[in-house]
Formats: C-alpha cells, structure tokens, sequence
C-alpha cells in the first residue's frame, strides 16, 4: 500500500486514477508521494518515506530540488498539460495590448448613465483605436510547450513569427511550424520584433534578462508579454520604458506593487493556467507519473534526475538506485550482484548534472542482502526493490 499526501487541492479527476494500492493521508510524514502545486517546500522537513514528489504544472521554483535529490526523491513536473491555456492567454494579452479594449470596456463603464451613450461612442472610440496583430513580428523567448503553441498559433493570426531557444528539444522542433524563423542570437528579438513573448524557466541565467540593455535594443513601441515567471523582468527597468516611450504595453501575469495599475501595464491576476482543463491535465500527469514511478520506478518527466524508462518489468526482480554521477558506480552494482550468481537481465543508466538513476532488471529475486549491499557503497542515496 503506497501512501500519498495533497500539499494543495488537487483535481478528483487525477485523485480518481489512483488505484486501490493507494491511501490519501493526513500525515505528511506517513507519505510514500506527494503531490504540490504552489505551496512552499523549501522550508519543510522532508519525511525519510518521501520517495517521490509531483508538482501539478511546469514551475518548480517553490520545491528545494538539491534537497530533494540528496534524499533520493525524485521531482516531478507536468511539462504541456497547462500549454494550451497559457497559450490562449497570451493571445488574449496581445490583442488586450494592441487594442485598447480595457480602456474602452472602462469609458464605457463611467459612460453607463449616459442616455446618449451610443452617440458619445461614436466620439470617444477614436481614443482606444488600435493596430492590428496580422502582419506584425512577433518574437518568441522559448519555444517549449507554450512557446511552439504561441508560434503557431500565431502564424495562424498571419504574424511574422521568429523564435528564440538555443536548447529546443527535438519533439518541440517537430511541432514548431516550419514557417517560423529560429533564430540563433536574442538580440535579433529584439531588434526585429514588434511583439516579444518570453517561456523560459527562472533560472540564474535568465532572471531579469528584460533589462535595460535588452530594453535599449528594442524597437520603440514595443509590447512585452510576460506569462512565465515576474522576475525574469527587470519591471523597474520597463516601466522606465514604458514612460520613455519605448515600451508601448507590458502584459503580465503576475501582480505585485511594482506594475499593478501602473500606466501602460496591463497586469492580469495569475489566470495563465487557471482553466478548468488545465488543473485536470496537470492532476492527471502528475498521478500517473507518482503511479509509475512507486511501482515500476520508471522516471518520466523529472526536474531532477534523469528520465529513465524501462516499462512493467517483466523478470523475477527489479532495483532501483538513485546516485551520485560519479565514476564506476556501474562496476560496482553489477559487480555486487555477480558475486551473489545473480543474471542481469537489463539494466539502463542515466545521469543528470550531479546525479545519476539507474535500473537492473534481474533473473532472481532481489532480497534484503543485496539491497543493503547496494545502498552501503559511497556515491549511493537511494535503493529501492521494485519487485
């Protein structure tokens, strides 16, 4: 029986798919799983049965993953099950931004008592025309998951799309449409683009990169939407801009006292992945990768060990090992099941940064003696027999 504890409410309808094998507790230090959202972890003692956590969405910022990975529990994200709701408001905040459509809804709010408020509509429009997202540049910072559903949606709209991503995976590049300009500088983003989206991770590398010297390489009326994370903006930077006229609108996701009801900023209240669909798909990947995870040890979709799949394990015994990724770790393990008579059937090893995951699949039983054989050599975290 696998335990497994909610940190946030997590939708029925990927609590649903546990099986019978699975108990819901109350007691966060009974937990064999946990599932997360936004709730902070770093401060929080890590129970010893904690084997593995799943955050239902992309960010992981509010789990300590070095801590996490030290004790051998394995993070999980859901990469994609929100995508397509964060697309849908990006799109939204650029044609919000193009047109001033809040201005209007607003003017015609004060306007409500007016019996003449259609005829002075037809004088006060003029102040919230706008321009037209067909045929304009758009400029995307990522091309993950939201990034390649924005490109392509866009190209849809009839916008010059161009994308920025020295680390696209192959499955993105697959789905980005082929009409799309990757480029290979971001600097071309901003010099060329009328629109700049960004969907990276905040990450050292990337926090605060809309600076003011990205800002200064822009072009003059350029609008920014920001629906990844609010620190990889310098927003005292772009509301500099914004007064200079450089920055035309900044779109944002996030709400603080920097940027809320500040001119030129359209500040949204943290609806990016706030759909229906979007919580069910997140609860849904995140259950079956804790699911796959307990019971065949398989990693899919780990934010701090490497992804290691090898299906339902069809041999008398299945081991685990969470590692450091250091030199003849492989030599040892297989060595340690040798000297019992033991046949490694298959096995698969993978390494991520500072640490490493490894899986035999072998011909006998996998008893206590050799687990604890495994789990007392140097470099090792974690040994679980999986069958």
């Amino acid at each position: 029986m696998y335990k497994y504890h909610c940190l946030n409410p997590i939708a029925n309808v990927g609590l649903d798919k546990f099986t019978s094998d699975y108990e819901k507790t109350d007691a966060v230090e009974a937990a064999d799983g946990i599932l997360v959202r936004s709730a902070a972890m770093h401060e929080m003692e890590l129970p010893k049965s904690l084997k593995a956590v799943a955050r239902a969405g992309a960010g992981v910022n509010n789990i300590p993953l070095d801590k996490c990975a030290d004790a051998g529990i394995v993070v999980f994200n859901t990469p994609g099950a929100n995508a397509n709701a964060v697309k849908e408001i990006v799109l939204a905040g650029m044609l919000l931004a193009s047109r001033d459509i809040v201005g209007g809804i607003e003017w015609v709010k004060s306007a409500k008592d007016d019996e003449n408020i259609a005829k002075a509509a037809e004088k006060e429009k003029k102040k919230f025309a706008g321009t037209e997202v067909e045929g304009k540049k758009l400029g995307i910072i990522g091309l993950g998951a939201i990034g390649v559903k924005v490109a392509n949606t866009a190209k849809h709209l009839g916008m010059e799309v161009y994308g920025y991503d020295p680390y696209v995976s192959v499955n993105a590049a697959w789905n980005l449409s082929r009409d799309v300009k990757h480029v290979l500088d971001v600097e071309d983003i901003y010099r060329e683009c009328d629109y700049i989206t960004i969907h990276v991770p905040l990450m050292d590398a990337t926090k605060g990169m809309l600076n003011e010297d990205a800002i200064s390489k822009m072009k003059d009326g350029v609008i920014l939407l920001n629906f990844a994370r609010d620190l990889l903006a310098d927003e005292k930077a772009i509301l500099a801009g914004i007064a200079s006229g450089k920055i035309r609108k900044y779109v944002t996701d996030f709400p603080n006292t920097t940027t809320a009801g500040q001119e030129g900023c359209i500040v949204i209240p943290h609806l990016g992945a706030s759909t229906e669909e979007a919580e069910d798909n997140c609860a849904k990947m995140a259950v079956d990768e804790m699911m796959n995870y307990l019971e065949n040890g398989n990693i899919i979709n780990s934010v701090n060990y490497p992804n290691v799949d090898m299906g339902v394990c069809a041999t008398k015994g299945r081991v685990a090992i969470c590692h450091k990724n250091t030199a003849n770790m492989i030599t040892k393990f297989t060595a340690a099941f040798g000297d019992l008579g033991i046949n490694i059937e298959n096995m698969m090893n993978k390494s991520k940064g500072e640490y490493a995951y490894t899986m035999l699949d072998v011909e006998d039983t996998v008893t206590g003696e050799i687990a604890d054989k495994l789990a007392s050599m140097d470099g090792v975290i974690r040994v679980r027999v999986i069958k």
